[in-house]
Parts: C-alpha cells; structure tokens; sequence
C-alpha cells in the first residue's frame, strides 16, 4: 500500500463525536486555567521553542490535530507559515473564534493530501493517541514523504504499556475514545522506521493533570 493511502479507523466518526462534545469545556479549560496553555508548561514550552527555531524558513509548517489553536497560534507569533487541522468541527469553530489571524482546517490526520517535500516542520502534539497502533506507522511514513529533507517532526504522547478507553472526560462530557499508550523506545523505533531520524527525546513525569509522557523531534535526513 502506498504511503500515502492510510485505512481509515473504524471508529473515526464516533471520536468525532466525542471531541465535538468536549470541544467547548476543553477549550474553556484551556483559555482559563491555562492547562492546555504552551507558555504555562516550560519545558514543553522550551520544546516547541527549539521546534520553531529549527523549522524557521524551511516552509510552512502543519498543526495536526490543533484543536482550539493555541500551539499552532504560538508558532505563529513565533514567525512561522504554520496552520493547524483537527478532526472535530467544533474544535476548529473554536480555534478559528480563538484565532482569527492564524488558518485552520477540519482533516483528520488519515485523510490528508500532503505533497511530497512540501513541509518544513510536522507537528503531532498530544494528538496521535487516538489513532490505532496499526494506523500510526503509516501515518508518520506519510509526515515524513511530506517532509522535505532537513524538515521536522515533534510529537507529545502518553507513556504506558496499555490501551485505555475513556467515557468521559473535560467535566464528565460522555465520550467514547481509546487513548494507545506507547513506551518512549517503542515510539522512536516506529518513527525511525517511517524515515526519520530522531533529534531528541524529552520525558516527562506523571503530573496532577495526566500520567508520564514523553516529547519526541526528529528530521527528515538531507
């Protein structure tokens, strides 16, 4: 199979759904509270820092899975031709309310169509739980095709050696959703094994808000 043809999950359309629900208490959460804030978190902050220096005049860059926009904001005000896509509509209506300035889309990360060599940096931050372990292979192989050489990917995601099932979550809004935990080497093996070379790797220790985490960069080789 081409890399860039990616089975669609099965339950695409219910974690849609889900999102759309939580959308609105998600984004409220972030815009007071700042928990989903960026500049509230200092070395995630410092690691999409690094990120937008390293990207900075390779091209545009794309968001993926933005949901109210506020990474992909950031990286906007850092300088960067960045824009941001995200599965939920709702996600996207409020990211757009949010952030008028910056440009969004409703995708989900199977289903997009990126030229080869178009991009200069990827991101997947917290936003690739969702996707099924057999899907998430191909849809690195595809970030890094999009890539063009020198170009990068960062990506955030939970640490751990099950799959959990949420059904409700962001003030008990029902949901129905998997989050697939990886092991950080786990995770680096699958992202060296779509093309990329990693750069750097930063873990993170459970917190009050989730459990362990783990940053990831890598580059596309010249």
């Amino acid at each position: 199979m081409p890399a860039d043809r990616i089975d669609r999950p099965a339950d695409l359309d219910e974690v849609r759904s889900s999102y759309d629900r939580v959308a609105d208490n998600y984004t409220h959460m972030v815009t007071t509270t700042g928990i989903g804030d960026i500049r509230a978190h200092p070395w995630l902050k410092a690691s999409i820092d690094v990120f937008a220096d390293t990207v900075s005049g390779l091209g545009p860059v794309l968001d993926v899975g933005c949901g109210p926009g506020t990474v992909t904001a950031y990286l906007a005000e850092r300088g960067l031709d960045v824009s941001g896509v995200d599965l939920s509509p709702r996600m996207i209506e409020n990211a757009r309310r949010l952030h008028p300035q910056c440009r969004f889309g409703v995708a989900s990360a199977t289903d997009l169509d990126l030229g080869e060599a178009s991009l200069g940096g990827v991101l997947g931050w917290w936003s690739l739980f969702n996707l099924p372990r057999d899907v998430l292979p191909r849809v690195l192989a595809l970030f890094a095709r999009a890539l063009k050489p020198g170009g990068h990917f960062i990506t955030a995601t939970h640490v751990g050696d099950e799959d959990v099932l949420r059904t409700e979550a962001y003030g008990g809004v029902s949901v129905r959703w998997t989050t697939h935990k990886w092991r950080p080497d786990e995770l680096v093996d699958l992202i060296e094994r779509a093309g990329l070379r990693p750069v750097a790797e930063l873990r993170l220790p459970a917190d009050e808000v989730s459990g362990p985490g783990v940053v990831v960069m890598a580059e596309r080789p010249a």
